[in-house]
């Protein structure tokens, strides 16, 4: 299982971030993202208000990228701003086949996520500059590592701050909530 260790900040100005990052990064190409996040029916709250992450955390998610389909489950956790994520992810032939086997185990569609931007690679960081639909402009940065041992995360700590004043993005733009507590916030849950 590999690691992911990323940080993301909201964008005020993404043409003038965009041209940051240009002086320096490989371009890997755009993206849109069609995300839907599924947990166990018994974690889904009624009130869509009271909505909470589920004993899986943000659930099992399925990602539509480029005429694939990859199943993530992540086990999260943030630590000084950064999401540290062990991650177990595989492909699918079909979406809407393995919505159907979800639903036969017992989960729901919780939330969708639709996220669409460019990406860049700068030394062992992947940028991307992405628009979240009813969120916003938001710069992830992210390093996978083969452990979160402290000496790693430290190491990346530095790294994607560093890179993050590279793109002239201050520190206090850094957002530690992930983006399905945004959406829940903004009572944007999937029923």
């Amino acid at each position: 299982m590999a690691t992911e260790i990323e940080l993301k900040a909201w964008v005020n100005d993404p043409h003038t971030v965009k041209e940051m990052i240009e002086t320096f990064g490989e371009p890997l190409g755009s993206y849109v993202k069609e995300d839907s996040y599924w947990l166990p029916l018994a974690d889904i709250s009624s009130d869509p208000g009271e909505q909470k992450r589920g004993s899986l955390g943000s659930g099992v998610r399925i990602r539509q990228e480029n005429g694939q389909v990859l199943v993530t489950l992540k086990k999260k956790e943030v630590r000084e701003g950064m999401e540290i994520n062990d991650e177990l992810e595989f492909s699918v032939s079909s979406a809407s086949d393995f919505e159907s086997f979800l639903r036969f185990l017992g989960f729901a569609p919780w939330i969708r996520k639709h996220k669409e931007g460019e990406a860049w690679r700068w030394q062992n960081i992947t940028i991307e500059l992405s628009l979240v639909q009813n969120l916003g402009w938001f710069a992830e940065l992210e390093i996978l590592a083969e452990s979160p041992d402290p000496q790693t995360l430290e190491y990346a700590r530095k790294s994607l701050l560093e890179c993050l004043e590279k793109i002239g993005i201050p520190e206090t733009n850094i957002e530690s909530r992930y983006y399905t507590e945004l959406l829940l916030e903004g009572g944007l849950t999937q029923r």
